[in-house]
């Protein structure tokens, strides 16, 4: 019953901003989240906590600064997420430009798969989207949304131009598969794992427990991982869907000291970015929650 509540009071939303142009359905997206902003407090001090941990140096009043920030990004995103219907080959391109598309087509050709190594940054959802639309259909590894009906609901608007999704619970098989099979996939990197799916690398300097998967498959197959970025540019008034050249992986007899290696290198690529666009960065997600042994919890 709740979750059936929780829909019907989401869908006039997700229909009201569907269909408004798109500068008043961004600006009221914005908005939305900023009501958010004002009335989630415990997501707030998550958000002041993380930010407190990473940025010492920074004044408060920066810190809420970068906050605030975070929640126009994901506010201008939902608006965007609400408005796939609309889009098509010939105007996703008035929301989304490539940046970088030859270091896709050169990795791509290569024939052993591409994983894409992304996070939870600027406009994420439209990464997959987008490609697809241009004809680059790619598998997406998802986590169900808590609530069934808007999953649903989402999932079709990722996948109504070819997209496919990969349960994180079959997550090896289904990534295994599709580099044998010479495809694409794109796996947000940026969440809080737990041991044994997870490894202890620095994040902004701190243990942060990561997801290895992406580097196991990576040796194994000798796919190639391109770091793909979705980000706001607030000059064009657009997003820039980035892809740099692929990451040249660390390989040596010590399997297992590989895998941390690279799982090293590819959240540092992702600290890289968030450090140079920190607003755009989901800093309300408890990254830091798994310690390693005998750590006290920051939270």
């Amino acid at each position: 019953m709740r979750q059936r509540f929780e829909y019907a009071a989401a869908w006039p939303f997700i229909k009201i901003l569907g269909i408004l142009p798109r500068p008043l359905a961004r600006a009221t997206g914005i908005g939305l989240a900023w009501v958010v902003y004002l009335l989630h407090v415990r997501l707030r001090q998550v958000g002041m906590r993380n930010l407190a941990m990473v940025f010492p140096e920074k004044s408060k009043a920066e810190r809420k600064r970068i906050l605030r920030g975070e929640f126009a990004s994901l506010g201008r995103q939902l608006a965007e997420v609400c408005q796939f219907p609309r889009y098509t080959r010939e105007n996703v391109e008035q929301v989304v430009v490539y940046d970088g598309l030859e270091n896709y087509q050169n990795a791509y050709t290569c024939g052993k798969g591409v994983l894409f190594l992304t996070a939870h940054f600027g406009g994420w959802e439209l990464s997959a989207f987008t490609h697809s639309l241009h004809g680059h259909w790619m598998h997406v590894v998802v986590r169900a949304m808590d609530n069934v009906y808007l999953d649903r609901l989402i999932r079709q608007y990722r996948m109504m131009h070819g997209n496919q999704s990969v349960e994180k619970d079959d997550f090896v098989r289904g990534l295994l598969a599709a580099m044998r099979a010479g495809e694409v996939v794109g796996i947000l990197m940026d969440t809080n794992m737990t041991p044994p799916q997870g490894i202890f690398v620095d994040f902004f300097g701190i243990p942060a427990c990561t997801a290895s998967g992406l580097a196991r498959i990576a040796l194994k197959t000798e796919a190639a991982v391109v770091p793909t970025f979705t980000i706001w540019d607030a000059g064009l008034g657009k997003y820039r869907l980035r892809f740099d050249p692929a990451v040249e992986l660390v390989r040596t007899d010590d399997l297992e000291a590989d895998i941390k290696t690279n799982t090293q290198r590819f959240t540092s690529i992702i600290e890289e970015y968030v450090r140079k666009y920190p607003e755009q960065w989901l800093w309300v997600h408890r990254r830091w929650k798994t310690r390693p042994p005998g750590e006290k919890n920051l939270y």
